[in-house]
């Protein structure tokens, strides 16, 4: 019996409290715990996916990760075999939300197209009477204008468009954290380093409880090897993350458990940089923790070098088996099969020790 094929995934976005959809949230497909695919949901939270457009997730030798966004293949209209999505979901992802997700292989597909339902959204913290980010609230309706027609132009790749908007909205509102940040992830994405250095330091001048700013610095911190200030930025980072907080209260943190793990990961390496091996394995273990997905597969060659250190043999090559599970490719990369090979001398030579003893 020839398997039947699929060609879209439909589904419509709510948020629990009635709040309009964000706009930079994504509804995401995730097979085998890898993100394959991403779209945009409409202002009123419809959304469709056509399946066999979009590239996998690429994972390479140096741990690096993400979903990589493609373009529509006109060479595989038919979609793809209902089988592939055996282990499927889809969710909602957005900075501060977390959402139920559907798994779409009970889904019964009608003319070619699976029907998911609504997918709920709620606020990761809620705090009577706050706000994702106080100040977008705060800002007159130019200024929001103005951020909504950045973040129109953002979405179809209009990057002159788009900055042109978001240096609009913050002249009319100089304290609109959420547009200097955007305006920042522009000039990132343009390479403009400098100049989105200075958008993110205006955005954590506005609002310093609006964390993504400060996850972008404390990479650019990380990229210059400039260790002390990783570890102050990650470190405001966490004092106010959800999983680590003690008497935050009156505000949304913005983190989802992927920034929550990058964050734990620079502050791991900032201490393990800076020769401060117990803090460095308190921090490695809380990000593996949380990267309930594993999309961090370089956190586990951190934790690698930290046990190493610490004579932890044995959780040194559990953490290498980990990560060549994650990335398979790396088990053809010399200095990894180095890796392995001094670990277990290493460890053969400590379990010697205590038969001798």
């Amino acid at each position: 019996m020839v398997d039947e094929m699929v060609m879209f995934v439909r589904g419509r976005v709510a948020i629990s409290d009635n709040t309009p959809v964000p706009h930079d949230l994504l509804v995401e497909r995730v097979c085998n715990t890898s993100v394959l695919q991403q779209v945009y949901p409409t202002p009123s939270g419809d959304f469709s996916m056509q399946l066999g457009t979009m590239t996998q997730t690429v994972v390479d030798a140096t741990g690096d990760a993400g979903p990589q966004f493609g373009m529509s293949n006109k060479n595989s209209p038919m979609g793809i075999p209902r089988r592939d999505l055996s282990n499927c979901e889809v969710r909602a992802s957005g900075a501060g939300f977390r959402s139920n997700t559907v798994t779409l292989v009970g889904l019964t597909p009608t003319s070619g197209s699976i029907d998911v339902g609504n997918i709920t959204v709620e606020r990761a913290v809620k705090v009577q009477g706050a706000t994702l980010s106080a100040t977008p609230y705060k800002a007159p309706p130019d200024a929001l204008k103005a951020y909504e027609k950045g973040m129109a132009a953002a979405k179809k790749g209009k990057s002159e468009d788009a900055a042109k908007y978001f240096e609009q909205a913050v002249k009319i509102y100089p304290k609109y954290a959420i547009a200097w940040f955007q305006l920042g992830l522009v000039y990132e994405n343009e390479k403009q380093n400098e100049e989105a250095r200075k958008a993110f330091l205006e955005a954590t001048a506005s609002d310093t409880r609006f964390l993504p700013p400060y996850l972008s610095l404390a990479s650019m911190a990380c990229e210059e090897a400039d260790w002390p200030e990783v570890l102050r930025l990650s470190d405001h980072i966490l004092e106010l993350d959800p999983l680590n907080r003690t008497n935050v209260t009156g505000y949304i943190l913005d983190l989802d458990p992927y920034n929550t793990t990058e964050a734990y990961f620079y502050n791991a390496l900032a201490h393990f940089r800076l020769h401060q091996i117990d803090q460095a394995e308190k921090s490695a273990l809380k990000a593996e923790h949380v990267d309930l997905r594993t999309r961090f597969p370089q956190l586990h060659l951190l934790l690698v070098e930290i046990f190493t250190q610490k004579n932890n043999y044995p959780g040194a090559l559990s953490e290498l088996q980990t990560y060549l599970e994650l990335v398979p490719s790396a088990k053809d990369s010399e200095p990894i099969r180095e890796k392995m090979a001094k670990l277990e001398k290493l460890n053969d030579a400590a379990n010697g020790e205590k038969t001798n003893q």
